[in-house]
Formats: C-alpha cells, sequence, structure tokens
C-alpha cells in the first residue's frame, strides 16, 4: 500500500515519514520537495512569484504526477461490505504538503487506494518545530498563533478524514506511535471529508458506509437499531449495512416505507410510527434512514416525532439527498393542500455520504438532482458552477469518468458543505436560510400541481429556477447574462427542456399556500449577478411571467418577460452574493 502522511506544517511529516519509510525499507517522497525541484525554486519564491494560486497549479500537478495507487485490501468490496482483515506492507511513503487536502480533486486522486494518516498536534507545538525554518507563506504576519489556529479550524474536515495519530513529543516518539496505528487493520474504502457540526457530523467519502455507520452508532450507545428503507435502496444498500450493523453486535429491526413521495403521505407515516411501537422501540434506538430524499424525510419526521424525538442518522444514497435533503434537519411529509406543510425540524446525529452508491441509481435520478446543484451554484459558488459547466451531463449519465475523474465527489462536497454553512447559521430559516429555496416557490407548486407522481423534485426545481429567473427580470434584480448562464446549465444538463404539463390555475393555487409566506406575502428568492437576493414587494405581473416561463420550457423566459414592464434594479430584503460557499473549498 501506499501510506500518505498529512496535516498542518510542523506536525512532522517529513520527518517521521522518513524515519518510517526506513525501517521499513519503502521509499519516501516529499510532495513539497518535488513541487521545489520541479520548479526550480523554493516554495517561499513560488508563492512570491506565482501566488497561492500558481503554487496550486504546480501542487495539483505534482499529484496528478504519482500515478494511481494499486487497490487496497477489501476495496474491490461492494457498498457497505465488510471491512478488511488485516494490514498490508508499505509500498511507498508520501508526505504532502499542509493545504494539498483543500482542494477537492487533491483528495481524491490522494486518497483513494492509500492509507491517510493525519500528524496532530497544537498550534504551539506546531510553532515551536517551525522556528528557525523557512518562513511558511500561509503563516506569514504579526500574530503566528492566532493565524495558525484559524488555519487549524478551517482545514479540520479535510485532516479529520484520515486516521490520526498524536503529534505531540520527540519525532521518534511519533513515528513508533505510526508504527503502532499502521500495525492496524487498513480501513474500509476511502474517507474524504469529516465534520463534527452544530447539526451534527458529516462523512463524505467512497464505498466506506458501512464504518462510518458503525461509528455514528458507537458514538450514540446503541445496542438497537430501526433501520428504515425503501424497497430500492433497501436491494441494493439497506440489506448488506444492516447485515453489517448486525455482525457487530447490534439487533436491527428493518422497516419498509414506499418509495418515491409515497412514502411522504400520512397513510405511509402512520404505518411507519405504528410499526415502530409494534417493535417496542425506545427513546435511545436510532432510527437510519436508508435511501433517497422523500424516504429521508418521511423517516426522519417518523424520528422527531415517535416517543416525541428519537436519534436519527442519515445514509442517503441519492444524488439529491448527499447534496441536499438529507442535510439540515428539515423533515416532512405531504398533504394535498401542498409539499412538506406538515413536519418538523430535527437534526440527524449524523450523515454517512457514500458517493459509490450513486452509481446505481437510474441516470432519470442523476439528472433531476442537478436541479438542486445548479441552484448551490447559483447561490455564488463559481467554482461549482464551472464543474457543473463541465461536468454536468457526464454526471447525468453515470459515465465512469465522472465518478473517476472525482467530478462526482467534489459535487457532493461543494453542494453539502454549503448547505451546512447556510444551515448552521440558520437553523430554523429565521433568515439566510431561506436563500435554500432558490427555485422551489414556483417548483413546489408544480410538484403539487402534478399530484406528486410526474415530476421529480430536482426535475420541479429546474423549472422553478427557470420562474425565479424570469420573476429576478422582471423586477430587475436578475441580469440577462446571468439568466442566460443558468438557462445553459439547465440544457447541458437536459432539465426542463419540455414543459412540466401542469396547468397555470393550479401552479397559482398551490403557490398561494407556499409555506415560505410572512405578513401574508411570499418571499421571493431571486438570482442577481453572483448570488441572490429575498424580496416580498413583487408585483403580481413579474409572479405571472415567472409561473408562465416555468410551464413553457425553454425560451419561456424571453416570452413571459418580452412585454412586461420592468420595475427599476433594487435590492432585495435580504443579499447573499456568496453567503452559502464562503467557506467551501476553493
Amino acid at each position: 500500500m501506499d501510506l500518505v502522511l498529512a496535516g498542518p506544517p510542523g506536525s512532522g511529516k517529513s520527518a517521521v515519514g522518513q524515519l518510517v519509510a526506513a525501517r521499513h525499507g519503502a521509499p519516501f517522497l516529499d510532495l513539497d520537495r518535488a513541487i521545489e525541484t520541479a520548479a526550480g525554486r523554493p516554495i517561499s519564491a513560488i508563492f512570491e512569484t506565482e501566488g497561492e494560486a500558481g503554487f496550486r497549479a504546480r501542487e495539483r500537478a505534482a499529484i496528478e504526477r504519482l500515478g494511481p495507487a494499486r487497490p487496497r485490501q477489501g476495496d474491490r468490496a461492494a457498498p457497505g461490505g465488510a471491512a478488511p482483515g488485516g494490514a498490508a506492507p508499505i509500498e511507498r511513503i508520501i508526505a504532502i504538503g499542509g493545504g494539498a487536502v483543500v482542494d477537492p480533486r487533491n483528495r481524491w486522486l490522494l486518497f483513494r487506494g492509500r492509507r491517510v494518516v493525519t500528524l496532530s498536534a497544537p498550534p504551539g507545538v506546531l510553532l515551536r518545530r517551525l522556528r528557525g525554518g523557512p518562513v511558511r507563506p500561509l503563516l506569514a504576519g504579526r500574530d503566528p498563533v492566532a493565524m495558525l489556529s484559524d488555519l487549524l479550524a478551517r482545514r479540520a474536515r479535510w485532516y479529520a478524514a484520515g486516521e490520526t495519530v498524536d503529534a505531540t513529543g520527540p519525532l521518534r516518539s511519533v513515528a513508533r506511535r505510526l508504527e503502532e496505528l499502521l500495525a492496524s487493520p487498513e480501513p474500509r474504502g476511502t474517507s474524504l471529508l469529516r465534520a463534527d457540526t452544530v447539526i451534527g457530523r458529516l462523512t463524505i467519502g467512497d464505498g466506506d458506509a458501512l464504518p462510518r455507520l458503525l461509528e455514528a452508532l458507537a458514538a450514540l450507545d446503541a445496542r438497537r437499531v430501526a433501520c428504515v428503507s425503501e424497497p430500492a435502496a433497501w436491494r441494493l444498500h439497506g440489506e448488506r449495512l444492516a447485515a453489517g450493523i448486525a455482525n457487530a453486535g447490534l439487533e436491527v429491526v428493518p422497516l419498509l416505507a414506499p418509495g418515491g413521495e409515497a412514502a411522504k403521505t400520512v397513510a405511509a407515516y402512520a404505518r411507519l410510527v405504528r410499526a415502530m411501537a409494534a417493535a417496542r422501540l425506545e427513546r435511545g434506538d436510532p432510527v437510519v434512514a436508508i435511501g433517497g430524499g422523500a424516504l429521508g424525510d418521511a423517516a426522519g419526521f417518523a424520528a422527531a416525532t415517535y416517543l416525541r424525538g428519537v436519534p436519527l442518522v442519515h445514509v442517503p444514497t441519492t444524488l439529491v439527498a448527499q447534496i441536499d435533503s438529507a442535510i439540515g434537519g428539515k423533515t416532512a411529509i405531504d398533504i394535498p393542500e401542498g409539499k412538506n406543510l406538515v413536519g418538523a425540524f430535527h437534526q440527524p446525529r449524523a450523515v454517512v455520504v457514500d458517493v459509490s452508491t450513486l452509481a446505481t441509481l437510474p441516470v432519470r435520478q442523476r439528472r433531476a438532482a442537478l436541479g438542486e446543484a445548479i441552484k448551490y451554484g447559483a447561490l455564488g459558488d463559481e467554482r461549482l458552477l464551472e464543474l457543473l459547466e463541465r461536468d454536468a451531463a457526464s454526471i447525468a449519465r453515470g459515465a465512469r469518468r465522472a465518478f473517476e475523474s472525482g467530478a462526482v465527489a467534489e459535487l457532493v462536497e461543494r453542494c453539502a458543505w454549503a448547505k451546512v454553512e447556510i444551515v448552521a447559521a440558520d437553523e430554523r430559516e429565521q433568515a439566510g436560510r431561506l436563500v435554500l429555496n432558490l427555485g422551489h416557490s414556483i417548483g413546489h407548486a408544480i410538484e403539487a400541481a402534478a399530484g406528486y407522481r410526474r415530476i421529480l423534485h430536482g426535475e420541479a426545481v429546474a423549472h422553478g429556477l427557470r420562474g425565479a429567473l424570469a420573476v429576478g427580470m422582471a423586477v430587475g434584480v436578475t441580469p440577462p447574462e446571468r439568466a442566460a448562464r443558468i438557462e445553459r446549465l439547465l440544457a447541458t444538463a437536459g432539465l426542463a427542456q419540455e414543459p412540466p404539463g401542469v396547468g397555470e390555475p393550479e401552479v397559482r393555487a398551490h403557490l398561494a399556500r407556499d409555506k415560505k409566506h410572512a405578513g401574508g406575502r411570499l418571499r421571493w428568492v431571486l438570482p442577481t449577478d453572483s448570488g441572490v437576493v429575498v424580496q416580498t414587494d413583487v408585483p403580481d405581473e413579474a409572479v405571472s411571467a415567472g409561473i408562465a416561463a416555468a410551464l413553457a420550457g425553454p425560451g419561456g423566459i424571453a416570452a413571459s418577460t418580452s412585454g412586461a414592464p420592468r420595475s427599476p434594479r433594487r435590492r432585495g430584503s435580504a443579499a447573499s452574493p456568496a453567503a452559502s460557499t464562503s467557506g467551501a473549498p476553493r
């Protein structure tokens, strides 16, 4: 196996890596030194002449030159399979720069097929080791302790993806601790991100669902687990996960709900909670929701209300659930009067995201989920928009290249972390969280008008995005070039390319019952040139233009706004040019 040593500056990656490499007779590679050799000058000079962007480009090239790792023991097993039985011999040790983990594609290239260990130490220890050495460009300042503490906080979710070794004390002691860890079996699959947040723990990986799920259940001190799933997800993933839970010594209560939005009816909810009662689930017994967005909503609402609340763990297996619905604590069921009108806020203890499950999805489901992804890009993540423009079509098809290149993993991470940041700042949708409803007002109305059957949620959001663009242009906040870019993305993804086939009166009636009303006025989330604004003073003619555009299909914006009077451009009640992605990987 290849061993990757990660960690902040001063953690001892190079020194410890060389000690362990000498003991094992394995080659040692310091990635920063390889970059300097290729550039013919030190890193500080690269920063000075090319800036951080230039250095990161050289860093990516050096990582790509490493080539693929050999498959590790157990990595060929199916998602949710058993953990490997032992550690493999070390073939190469790679010490990476402290910031190499920031870029999602770097982690995808570095971590897959390799054992990753993070050397961890507090800021004081790190700074003592750094004194007397070359000045680190990202730590040059008046208060290096504060700068290093901030750097550690910003990178924590990426460093935590690896196994951790305490890097305090003499470096030979650190090397011994690393050797002890390496004697244990390798972790199953690949971990890409791990974050303990105020809205629960989020982990993102590839083929690592079972160990991360068992870790979450151990943190809950669970002895008995209700696995709630839907038929397709249960067959593809749930049975294996349930078997793994049982093999770990926990009792499993399997509970099946209907597939899709049928899981969110009042009748289906009643059957689910009655089954939980018949199984005599107790307040400490967690619900593990294995499936898509609708299943997660229904299982989450059951967990929120049964015994006034039991622990919830999400294992989302669809793209829309991984990038959006499983994160944030919103649970709900539908009633004839509207979508998600009955629900509760109930934060999961953990969300276990395994991107390998997305390969089993039907093309239509992957494609539909891109409606939510485009929404996140429109909120202000330029890198996400560029990724979608380049890879949306191949992601929708499920092309092998989209998975192998890391495009799918990066898409999931950018969207999921954007939602974490927004929800963590506004858990119960009192202010900033409302921006997540971009495209959802008209989108939800279209879903309801279709009876929650013919149109998938992400497809409805795509139609709703077109409607929001038309409303924004009518009131003068959405520039035509922004609207045109998002329209091109919809076309690239193959979304909203035909009218949704519902009537304007039905859509308008459901829009009147939208849950985002406040003070009798609907709060509209509208795109700007680089983000969104929230407005309540939207005239009816602009709403009519939005509905008409959403129902018309491609070209609907031009047709619906060509004769409409445009209001003067104004700022909304809540501007958010990049609020959703301020801490996203750059």
